[in-house]
């Protein structure tokens, strides 16, 4: 094994400070992703919701290995994050619906489906996290991808630990969607484009991160008004044909 392929050729002091580094880095950043991933599979029947958190995570990282050679390139290129942004904000209300406390007759998720909404969120958001692990590493091999592999289990306890949670206290879940929320306004104000455009202040961007947390929610309950309001007018549309068919001894 070519130990300095691997960048353990020199075990420094700068090598544990970067271990050290991206061990926090993983805590702080695991927290997005858990949300996201909690959401995806609340829908799933409890004894698949490990198996979904597991592999959709595990599927996420392999994709991360890939975008961590092309991820500073890749924030640099305009739009990238504008439509990147504006896909969490859609994958965003769409969860809030799905797992909405209101949604008693909730559809039931496969473990596919779960795992394509974890993946497509995942590496979506992750973009600024693969970057900010790729630079604690200075370009060492190894500690790139201790900290990409650390990630699997850090996502995987915590996002386990939500799906519960939201089972017994749903306010969690509004609590998600509005992190989501802030997390694509995020990304949107700080494309490169958008910067060029809109020069927006560091006050703007926190009032826009704000107002999409809270415009997530409005918009998963405009949605379910109107899901609801289309299936009443269809259950009385519905009624009045049967009440209008004449009968067979008529």
């Amino acid at each position: 094994m070519d130990l300095a392929a691997w960048g353990l050729d020199r075990l420094d002091w700068k090598f544990v400070v970067g271990i050290f580094n991206i061990i926090i880095i993983d805590i702080i950043l695991a927290g997005d992703n858990a949300v996201v991933i909690a959401m995806a599979v609340r829908s799933l029947p409890r004894r698949q919701r490990l198996a979904g958190i597991i592999l959709g995570a595990g599927a996420a990282v392999l994709l991360r290995v890939v975008l961590t050679f092309f991820v500073a390139k890749l924030l640099d290129i305009q739009f990238i994050k504008l439509v990147g942004g504006v896909l969490i904000l859609w994958i965003a209300v769409k969860l809030f619906v799905e797992g909405a406390p209101e949604q008693i007759e909730r559809e039931a998720k496969t473990l596919l489906q779960a795992m394509w909404l974890i993946m497509v969120a995942d590496i979506t958001m992750s973009t600024d996290n693969v970057l900010a692990v790729a630079g604690a590493s200075h370009g060492n091999p190894f500690l790139l991808f201790f900290g990409l592999a650390l990630s699997i289990p850090l996502v995987v306890f915590t996002s386990n630990l939500l799906s519960l949670l939201m089972d017994r206290y749903p306010l969690i879940i509004y609590i998600g969607a509005a992190i989501l929320g802030r997390v694509g306004a995020e990304m949107i104000f700080t494309d490169p484009w958008v910067v060029a455009w809109l020069a927006p202040p560091t006050w703007l961007k926190y009032t826009m991160e704000g107002v999409f947390a809270v415009g997530v929610i409005l918009a998963g309950k405009a949605w379910i008004w109107l899901t609801f309001r289309r299936s009443r007018q269809a259950a009385v549309l519905a009624a009045a044909k049967v009440g209008s068919t004449p009968s067979e001894e008529e």
